[in-house]
């Protein structure tokens, strides 16, 4: 039976209670560090790497050998960096951002301070000389990707006495926030679902960083807002349109192809983590629909077969060009494709929860130890996350049963929950239906530049309804085995 929302509950283990997300530290907007690793996170690292203990030294490991984790590395900022149409050279910030994100965390896990100075180098150059980002409908990409990870790795050494605070926040308050603002508005002129769920994503996760950052809580607010009740394809009832009785929910883009599903995944995961260290349970939000998701993509990843809703989708601008596509399966998966995002989920649900996760579980310990940029294939897309989650996210189970509570000022563990300091969280979930499934891209001008001109209207699994200026039909495909 499909569901438009979840309806399925994930039960605990018997012995095992659930921790709650931190709160944000007193007297400041929000903790810090505080983004995709706290204070805990980083002592946790250095004292396991120290200790020699394993996962952790071979992930340690696959960071120490990669070339962006050197200290000989020398910044090449821009002025202006393009990415998309003519003059590119976008390669150069995000080859930039990982060796300053790894150099950082090398420091923290191995105790080296020259690694320290390494990053915040590289970070202080880019913010006295980066004024702009250009280029056609990637640019946006631009500003999402790289604004969340800049902001990751500048908060490993936001306390350097060396590192320029103020000046990097102001260039991401003034260059990469607006941009990704300005997607999540506008659409850069496309009809509300033109865009592919990743688009969003990358928007919502530089939102988010960018205001945990610079400490601004209306700008949190949005982003949180938005991944729960945005109308684009990457708030997570889009996102995730489909939810079975079976525990698995169908992923939008596995009707595209596994590569983008995959960075769907771990962007979702990314902005989960980042909330969850201040306080904000988006991990468990609507009956950890994030959870089904991530499992549905980790079974067809491991070559398992899985329910697929068929829909046709529109696509177009706004008062412009319009068209329509139609998607029947998921598309063919190649299980030796790996991405480094599944550590971080995996030890989210099963060590700090305490919930079962399978085939997360299983596709973790394949891509275990994970790596990070660089090591994934040299184009952009072996940089779009910052890795190395075997040593990041291992952790061991969490077993305080105070912490069964979920996080405070939520109303348990359900995901509803709320910064307590930061009063961050968006509103309460809404109880309306949606369905959706997944399309693949054309091409076209500025929207298309990289198979974004698409756009998808909702229906429910019993009929169908017009939302911003567009329509999809769901057909119900014969469902293939449920979980195992």
């Amino acid at each position: 039976m499909l569901k438009a929302t979840g309806a399925v509950g994930i039960a605990a283990a018997a012995t095992t209670t659930v921790s709650a997300a931190p709160a944000s530290a007193a007297g400041a907007a929000f903790a810090h560090p505080g983004l995709l690793h706290t204070g805990t996170d980083l002592a946790r690292m250095a004292a396991k790497v120290k200790a020699g203990a394993q996962p952790y030294t071979a992930g340690y490991a696959r960071l120490t050998a990669n070339r962006h984790a050197q200290s000989g590395w020398t910044a090449r900022p821009q002025a202006t960096v393009v990415r998309g149409g003519t003059g590119q050279n976008y390669t150069i910030l995000y080859n930039d951002i990982h060796a300053a994100y790894q150099n950082a965390l090398r420091h923290h896990a191995g105790g080296d301070s020259a690694h320290a100075d390494t990053a915040v180098a590289i970070l202080n150059a880019w913010s006295a000389k980066l004024t702009g980002l250009a280029g056609n409908a990637d640019r946006f990409l631009a500003a999402g990707l790289y604004g969340y990870q800049f902001a990751n790795a500048a908060e490993l050494v936001r306390d350097h006495p060396d590192f320029e605070l103020d000046r990097f926040q102001e260039m991401l308050s003034t260059v990469f926030a607006p941009l990704s603002d300005s997607f999540l508005a506008e659409h850069n002129g496309a009809v509300i679902t033109n865009y592919w769920t990743n688009w969003d994503l990358t928007a919502v996760a530089c939102v988010l960083a960018t205001g945990i950052f610079c400490d601004d809580k209306a700008q949190v607010a949005r982003a949180v807002d938005y991944f729960k009740h945005g109308e684009g394809l990457g708030s997570i009832k889009h996102a995730i349109p489909v939810v079975r009785d079976d525990g698995l929910a169908e992923w939008l883009e596995a009707g595209r192809d596994q590569g983008h599903a995959l960075l769907g995944v771990g962007l979702m995961g990314t902005v989960c983590e980042m909330a969850w260290n201040q306080g904000i349970d988006l991990y468990g939000y609507d009956d950890s629909r994030f959870l089904k998701g991530a499992q549905y993509v980790a079974k067809w990843c491991l070559g398992g077969d899985v329910p697929f809703t068929a829909n046709t989708r529109a696509k177009g601008a706004v008062n412009g060009w319009s068209g329509a596509e139609t998607v029947t399966e998921a598309a063919v998966v190649d299980p030796g494709m790996q991405r480094p995002i599944w550590a971080m989920i995996s030890n989210h649900y099963t060590k700090r929860r305490g919930v079962s996760a399978s085939y997360v579980t299983r596709i973790a310990a394949k891509a275990s130890p994970e790596g990070g940029g660089g090591d994934y294939g040299p184009n952009s897309g072996g940089y779009d996350q910052l890795g190395f989650g075997t040593l990041a996210f291992t952790r061991d189970k969490v077993t305080d049963s105070v912490a069964s509570r979920g996080p405070v000022g939520s109303g348990g563990g359900s995901g509803s929950g709320a910064v307590p300091q930061g009063g961050a969280a968006g509103p309460s979930s809404s109880s309306s239906a949606s369905a959706s499934a997944s399309v693949s891209p054309a091409s076209g001008g500025d929207l298309a530049a990289t198979g974004s001109d698409s756009f998808v209207g909702w229906t429910a699994a019993a009929g169908v309804s017009a939302i911003a200026g567009g329509l999809l039909f769901l057909r119900r495909r014969g469902a293939s085995r449920g979980a195992e």
